[in-house]
């Protein structure tokens, strides 16, 4: 039986996604009841500019007084998609303390205090659901938290920004250089007028700290993420990775240590086989290859940004929060009891592709790999090519530590013969 009195929403935020999310609440109101067991109602929003034209929204809802508008106590949700770290976590802590639940897609916030945000919902018995801040639309984190509750997790691998895919997409397929690839995603609209946050793995390190907490139930904050952007990939870097049978993305990559004991969250390009299932991934989509005990191997795909996609993950968590409070409960919390700690990047184990510029002369293989058999690092094969005294020398090493990796290759920079490292990336996937 449906109860008629309306669950009361209010809506921080009114842009891009906020205005999808308040024109389906519109639109789709009926099915939204149907689904719920009571009719939503928007009571409020809250914007920086009133005076714009909001189609489909009653002006009257509209203010610039955030603070009021949560602090009202007759809300039953509060959806936060104004981003950032401030006022946006006063806001949901007053949220909670007054009364309402959150959904939210603000991942740089869950990724710096998603543990003290926790805390004070389940302090005042209130859900914090946060689909939209991983992956746009990609049904990810319920799946994490939910689906795979009683399984192993074991790596979480993907590509969670869709600007930086497709200049790297772009890069692969046409042999544009990178500042190309980037204006004509920022001439589509792809990248902002500043792609910091995008291209040097911010975005993507936010995330990547999201998943880790969830997949390996402990915490990781933001500043526990290793983070490398991928403005300094080369249309040379692209060729190499086609000579060995790969293309180039930007991944976060979060997995647990071989004897289970620590973690470890990282951002950065590599190098994954044509055959890998994420190599395949093109444009601005979003991918998310996750493995565990059980279930093996799997992955989520489809749009990872965009008004109407991240709207879908922001109304999904508000109907099942709404479905919550009308049972008197709350869903999934946050689940920490792991604590495993989190890895230096330097005890990550990978493969590597190092691309040297070396004197061409005899005797120069040799010095290179006597200098990668003191470091403790084995050599999986090695390509030269030499013309006019000058030669390059690509090296691509079998598993072995970031630290040791870094040793080799200040030893080899020592060398006389060596002029130079013209590129270093990391293979993963295989």
């Amino acid at each position: 039986m449906m109860r008629t009195r309306p669950l009361k929403v209010a809506l921080l935020g009114c842009g891009v996604v906020g205005s999808e999310v308040a024109r389906i609440m519109t639109t789709h109101a009926d099915d939204l009841a149907a689904r719920i067991g009571a009719p939503v109602e928007l009571a409020g929003v809250a914007v920086r500019r009133p005076s714009k034209v909001r189609e489909g929204i009653d002006p009257a809802l509209v203010t610039t007084d955030a603070t009021a508008l949560v602090k009202r106590g007759d809300l039953d949700v509060v959806v936060e998609v104004i981003g950032g770290i401030e006022p946006a976590r006063s806001l949901i802590t007053t949220a909670f303390e007054h009364g309402a639940s959150v959904v939210s897609a603000n991942k740089a916030l869950l990724a710096q205090d998603g543990a003290a945000l926790h805390a004070v919902a389940d302090e005042h018995g209130k859900d914090l659901y946060y689909e939209a801040a991983v992956a746009g639309a990609i049904p990810l984190i319920r799946p994490l938290r939910e689906s795979l509750a009683g399984d192993k997790i074991n790596r979480v691998m993907g590509i969670v920004n869709g600007t930086t895919n497709f200049i790297l997409d772009k890069m692969d397929s046409t042999g544009a250089g990178y500042q190309e690839a980037l204006d004509e995603a920022t001439a589509l609209g792809y990248a902002e007028a500043d792609p910091t946050a995008d291209v040097e793995g911010f975005d993507a390190a936010a995330k990547a700290a999201i998943l880790a907490g969830i997949a390996f139930h402990s915490r990781v904050r933001l500043d526990d993420v290793y983070r490398e952007g991928m403005t300094e990939v080369t249309a040379a870097d692209f060729a190499s990775a086609k000579n060995m049978g790969c293309t180039i993305k930007l991944l976060a990559i979060c997995e647990r240590a071989a004897d289970g004991g620590s973690v470890t969250a990282r951002v950065h390009p590599a190098m994954i086989p044509l055959t890998h299932p994420l190599a395949s991934v093109r444009g601005a989509y979003n991918a998310v290859f996750v493995e565990s005990d059980a279930a093996g191997q799997l992955m989520f795909y489809g749009p990872g940004a965009g008004g109407a996609p991240t709207a879908s993950a922001v109304l999904g968590d508000l109907v099942a929060v709404c479905r919550n409070r009308l049972a008197g409960g709350t869903g999934p919390g946050e689940s920490a009891y792991a604590a495993l700690p989190v890895s230096p990047m330097g005890d990550v184990v990978t493969r590597y592709h190092i691309s040297l510029d070396v004197a061409d002369k005899p005797g120069v293989l040799a010095q290179v790999a006597t200098v990668f058999a003191e470091h403790g690092v084995s050599i999986d094969t090695v390509r030269q090519q030499g013309k006019d005294g000058e030669a390059s020398l690509v090296v691509v090493t079998h598993r072995a530590s970031d630290a040791s990796l870094n040793g080799t290759v200040e030893a080899l920079r020592n060398l006389d013969t060596v002029r130079g490292v013209a590129s270093i990336m990391r293979v993963e996937g295989e």
